[in-house]
């Protein structure tokens, strides 16, 4: 079986190198962004591919989308820090056949593996759990009406990305990503890429820590 794991952190695709090899002899590949997937994806077709979401550059969901595009059939399983309803959802939505968080242990990411590897379907037994019930109990959230496009654009624009960056790394048009920031705007009634910005930190986009200004980001659209 091949197996490529994309993720930014070498700790993290070292430990799953290792806990795949403790029960079998996978051939594994590594990515540590997403044009790098894609990229090895192309030219190794592996049998699996373990993602997180939270990637510089072209972010997770996004690289599920392209991913599928490539390949319809390519077998996604995320392996993500967010276990909320909303990063759930969205990464399902976009073609991933299972999530798990990185809190999981170790036992139930291996039974993740093999029952996405397998063609079935996985959803940490916590995580589901949550969806049912945050489905009832929990106001909607604020992100909910953003397309998976959206979403990756906003967290393009929280790590401080111009408008012509993110074209070049969505692969769009210029006027394309203002008018999708603009849309944007709108669908989270904000008034300017300030509150985009603090948007996408509070609903944890990225870590808080890597938020930029718009100052220091370089935006001037407002």
């Amino acid at each position: 079986m091949k197996i490529l794991v994309v993720d930014d952190h070498p700790i993290v695709r070292t430990g799953l190198r290792r806990l795949l090899a403790s029960k079998s002899e996978p051939e594994i590949r590594e990515a540590a962004n997403g044009k790098e997937a894609l990229s090895v994806f192309r030219e190794q077709r592996p049998t699996l591919v373990i993602l997180d979401l939270n990637l510089p550059g072209i972010g997770g969901l996004e690289v599920i989308a392209r991913l599928k595009i490539a390949d319809p059939d390519v077998r996604v399983l995320v392996l993500s820090m967010h276990d909320d309803q909303m990063h759930v959802t969205r990464a399902l939505q976009a073609g991933a056949a299972g999530y798990v968080s990185k809190n999981a242990p170790p036992d139930e990411i291996l039974q993740a593996i093999r029952r996405v590897s397998a063609g079935q379907t996985y959803v940490e037994h916590e995580i589901a759990e949550e969806l049912v019930f945050s489905s009832i109990r929990t106001p909607s959230h604020p992100l909910r009406d953003l397309s998976s496009r959206d979403l990756e654009i906003l967290r393009l624009l929280a790590e401080g990305r111009t408008l012509l960056q993110i074209a070049d790394t969505v692969g769009i048009g210029y006027k394309t990503a203002a008018n999708n920031c603009s849309q944007i705007k709108t669908k989270l009634g904000a008034s300017s890429t300030a509150d985009l910005i603090r948007v996408a930190i509070q609903c944890g986009l990225i870590d808080r820590d890597a938020g930029l200004s718009p100052s220091r980001s370089g935006m001037g659209e407002g």
